[in-house]
């Protein structure tokens, strides 16, 4: 039998690594719940022990039930069906069914709704493991941010009314938020809510490009007040119901699996989230987030996947009388695949902790009555808050633009064979492609991103990672690491001096530069854990402690980012505005299309 999990050394290995005892303690509001609930936990060891149990479990459920459907599902796809309702493939279909028998629909909800009340940095975990067996179903084991969103900002009426059943798995969800003139600049929004004369809300107009807008739970952006901008939207929650018409499905590039549908509210009733006007500013922005990391860790499956493919055929095809991965432009490719595969699922989990931490403060907050305990979250919070609002932009650019780079390399490895359907590659290039686009094009997350490297927050954080403790044999790489950071706090500096528009012209090589430093000292962090686990070493019966792998790549890491940031930072410091002033010139007029 197989098993995502058991067979990904380094998912087991930042498991025991990472520090999922606070993060269980703060999730659990120190285990005050096992009284109450059976499946709650009563200590940490409990609790990393059913995170464990789990992971083993989605693994095992993945490697032998979801994958094996997968090329069937991307073949199949889904269909529209004359009553305006949508059959999934039946891989989805039966994949759903067996997630949720397994009971792990309800993944991040509290204990009270029949969730598993799991921390996002272990959701992180089983989001990549379920999309290395098919990306397309993560699209909609995935969503459960909209579960996340009602249970955050909903009044208790409508938390009853939907989440036992999301928990179960008898409902699924959808954000339904693009429209056809309204797509990345969701302030542009125009379908209509407004109320009837006894305080009814309602629902007019016509959505776009929804994942999963056939599910039976509908998260709607609307637009209920007589003004233009965000403050003239609010969130609603609505079934599936007669008066929503699923008006046509898309016909995709990749994820088959995923139906992206086309909406018509025609006076839909609704309930409205939390405040008026607070729809996209609070709710929405917070939906997103967690969306963002959550297509993270779908480009983390996919990537894993396509690698493995990749890895498999070098060491088995041979020419020129030796396997492929002999040969010296292969050999490079593939640990370059390895090394950015590690460095995205560094940055995602450590970017998943730290929402985790964000989510514990404000709990303390909201409910402890300890008033030192209070005061302490609340000056702990503004800054975790920023550092998370900095890492789930980069984490969604770089794990995504990896995954594209990944995906197309394997083609490459496989050559001829990788553009034919015998192989699972094109699938996943395919899949790949929409990672940089969706829950906000990679271009939206520089610029995000951006504004925390500058504004201070990348500065703390890496003055944070540089005072951390690391073994002597990483010394020397942590001291290129400060001399990096310096480097950085010039870009930024200089950019900041430029203007707004000059910084998100650089925001790519700022952001950049950012990554590399912090991915870096994770890097470091690994090499200097005190976790005891042995690896195999390739084309023998050796093994070698975790760390010391570790160890060697973060030197190829570091040392070969080394240059490659004084290229950027010169880019940066180049003043070069040529693409503000030259832009008619060097592009030409729009050219004709036949």
């Amino acid at each position: 039998m197989g098993n995502f999990y058991k067979d990904n050394d380094d998912i087991q290995f930042l498991f025991q690594h990472m520090d999922l005892n606070k993060v269980s303690r703060m999730q659990e509001e120190e285990f005050k719940h096992a009284a109450e609930f059976e499946t709650a936990p009563e200590d940490e060891t409990e609790a990393i022990q059913n995170y464990n149990m789990v992971l083993d479990s989605i693994g095992e459920l993945s490697a032998d039930f979801i994958a094996p459907r997968s090329e069937d599902v991307d073949r199949e796809g889904n269909t529209l069906n004359e009553d305006g309702t949508v059959s999934y493939a039946a891989g989805i279909a039966d994949a759903l069914d067996a997630l949720a028998k397994a009971d792990v629909m309800g993944f991040t909800l509290p204990h009270r709704f029949g969730g598993l009340n799991f921390p996002n940095t272990v959701y992180s975990m089983a989001i990549e493991i379920v999309s290395r067996a098919d990306a397309s179903l993560m699209n909609i084991f995935g969503l459960q941010g909209i579960a996340e969103t009602i249970n955050f900002f909903a009044d208790e009426d409508i938390k009853q009314n939907y989440l036992h059943d999301f928990a179960s798995g008898k409902v699924t969800g959808a954000m339904v938020l693009t429209e056809p003139d309204a797509g990345s600049d969701l302030q542009a929004c125009d379908l209509k809510a407004f109320q009837d004369d006894n305080g009814n809300w309602y629902l007019h107009g016509v959505k776009r490009f929804i994942t999963n807008g056939c599910g039976e739970v509908l998260l709607v952006l609307a637009r209920s007040e007589d003004r233009s901008g965000g403050l003239g939207l609010s969130l609603f929650v609505c079934d599936r119901g007669p008066t929503v018409t699923v008006r046509r499905l898309e016909d995709k590039l990749g994820i088959h699996g995923s139906p992206t549908c086309e909406l018509f509210f025609d006076n839909t009733p609704c309930q409205l989230i939390g405040e008026r006007q607070r729809g996209l500013v609070t709710y929405v922005m917070s939906l997103m987030n967690g969306a963002r990391i959550g297509i993270a860790g779908q480009s983390m499956g996919i990537a894993e996947a396509t690698y493995r493919v990749a890895r498999d055929y070098a060491a088995s095809r041979e020419q020129f009388g030796v396997a492929i991965e002999k040969l010296p432009a292969v050999r490079d490719m593939m640990i370059e695949m390895k090394t950015s595969i590690e460095a995205g699922r560094a940055l995602l989990y450590e970017t998943s902790w730290i929402v985790d931490h964000e989510i514990g403060l404000n709990k303390i907050i909201d409910n402890s009555e300890d008033k030192d305990a209070v005061k302490a979250a609340k000056k702990e919070l503004k800054f975790i808050k920023r550092l998370a609002g900095m890492l789930t932009p980069m984490s969604k650019y770089f794990c995504s633009e990896m995954s594209n780079t990944v995906s197309y390399d394997s083609i490459q490895i496989l050559g001829g064979s990788g553009y034919m359907r015998d192989y699972a590659c094109e699938r996943h290039a395919r899949d790949a492609r929409i990672t940089t686009i969706y829950e906000g094009t990679s271009q939206l997350q520089v610029v995000a991103a951006v504004r925390g490297v500058c504004g201070g927050t990348g500065e703390k954080y890496l003055a944070q990672l540089a005072a951390a403790e690391y073994g002597d044999n990483v010394k020397d790489l942590t001291a290129m690491l400060a001399e990096g950071t310096e480097t950085l706090l010039e870009c930024a500096k200089f950019a900041k001096g430029e203007g707004i528009e000059y910084m998100d012209l650089y925001g790519r090589q700022i952001v950049d530069i950012a990554i590399a430093l912090i991915i870096g000292y994770y890097f470091c962090s690994q090499a200097s854990s005190d976790v005891e686990m042995e690896v195999a070493v390739a084309d023998s019966d050796q093994t070698v402690p975790m760390t010391k792998r570790k160890e060697v790549m973060a030197r190829r890491y570091i040392t070969r980012n080394a240059d490659k940031i004084k290229t950027l930072a010169a880019e940066v410091m180049s003043g070069d505005r040529t693409t503000f002033k030259e832009y008619d010139a060097l592009i030409g007029p729009v050219p004709e299309i036949a």
